[in-house]
């Protein structure tokens, strides 16, 4: 709050609801990750089966736990609403950790971004 100039009272009350349902960098991974598993298997998304992993993954990315490797869990949510083999997973958890890493990053930017336009707004910016 005090790098970016924005008041307590706005980061009290926008940070904690950016947590729990602003995952950017989740909802992006688990859409990519899918579309990496189709891929690998040799499967054809139709562009049904692509908007439904885009609305999958984003609603599931609201209701995922914010702990390490949480979005692993829902990923396997946005692969069996499109038919796509859970199996896939394997090929990705070797990599997860430093993915999980940066998808943090980019939630937590999210949210930073996000409080500093309300604190902009509401001119309790600086």
């Amino acid at each position: 709050t005090e790098e970016l100039k924005v008041s307590k009272s706005i980061a009290n009350f926008v940070l904690p609801v950016g947590v729990t349902i602003n995952m950017d960098g989740t909802s992006c991974y688990q859409a990519i990750a899918a579309v990496f598993i189709a891929q690998v298997f040799g499967i054809e998304l139709t562009l049904t089966q692509q908007l439904t992993i885009v609305l999958t993954a984003t609603l599931a990315s609201i209701g995922t736990p914010g702990i390490p490797s949480g979005s692993i869990v829902m990923l396997i949510i946005v692969l069996n609403s499109v038919g796509l083999p859970v199996e896939g997973l394997a090929l990705i958890l070797g990599v997860d950790r430093p993915l999980d890493m940066l998808r943090t990053v980019v939630n937590i930017t999210g949210d930073a971004a996000v409080s500093t336009m309300i604190a902009r707004s509401e001119g309790e910016l600086g």
